[in-house]
């Protein structure tokens, strides 16, 4: 008999989460994926999402707590949760939601007009993906301080991604990083699927992510 390796996920939490749109944010430890979302967020909210954020670490509130301090005044706090997954994040995001889906369905029950849900999730290599029933798209961040040679070493993560983010630009010229060869790596890899330069402290490329976002929101529910 066929042996799940993972407990099915309970279809209440997907049924739950029907109406709002998932991204998923992962990357590299130190990338820039917190503060992606915590810019992202304000632009959001003032294109008229409803928005929520789920962090994962391992066994702290850290990013969470994060998040909260950066958009205090912005988001309401109780908007923001943090998962604990108890284990490497990539099993909690990709290989068994449960975990994550139960947040987003407490958050969603508690905020009825929360219609988009950032997950964050990292990871220590280039082969997080986040399974369908999590996310409806998914955001891979790199940073030019990992060198202008990692869109070259592919992975999933770079690769699959719906789009790829190369955050940091403003410390390129410190690390010897050329943006334009990332930038062509990362187009010749990808074959087509979107890339952006961001860096999200100045928030260069902040409105085309947002941009990718409120789009593909509106591919996925038409009416919204």
């Amino acid at each position: 008999m066929h042996q799940h390796p993972h407990p099915p996920v309970d279809t209440g939490l997907t049924t739950a989460l029907d109406h709002v749109f998932k991204v998923g944010v992962g990357g590299p430890v130190g990338s820039g994926k917190t503060a992606l979302i915590e810019a992202l967020v304000p632009i959001l909210l003032e294109r008229g999402h409803g928005v929520g954020v789920i962090t994962n670490d391992i066994y702290t509130q850290e990013d969470a707590d994060h998040v909260r301090r950066t958009l205090d005044g912005v988001l309401d706090p109780a908007r923001i949760m943090g998962v604990e997954t108890g284990s490497c994040p990539h099993t909690a995001v990709r290989d068994d939601p449960s975990m994550n889906l139960a947040a987003g369905a407490e958050l969603v029950e508690r905020f009825v007009d929360i219609d988009t849900l950032l997950y964050e999730s990292g990871g220590d290599n280039l082969t997080l993906t986040f399974s369908p029933l999590l996310a409806d798209v998914y955001v891979f961040v790199l940073d030019t301080g990992e060198g202008d040679k990692m869109p070259r070493k592919r992975g999933p993560g770079i690769t699959d991604s719906d789009l790829l983010v190369i955050n940091k630009i403003d410390i390129a010229p410190y690390v010897r990083a050329d943006l334009e060869v990332m930038a062509r790596d990362a187009d010749r890899v990808r074959e087509g699927r979107p890339v952006i330069l961001t860096d999200a402290l100045r928030g260069t490329g902040l409105p085309e992510v947002a941009d990718f976002i409120t789009s593909r929101r509106r591919a996925c529910s038409p009416s919204a």
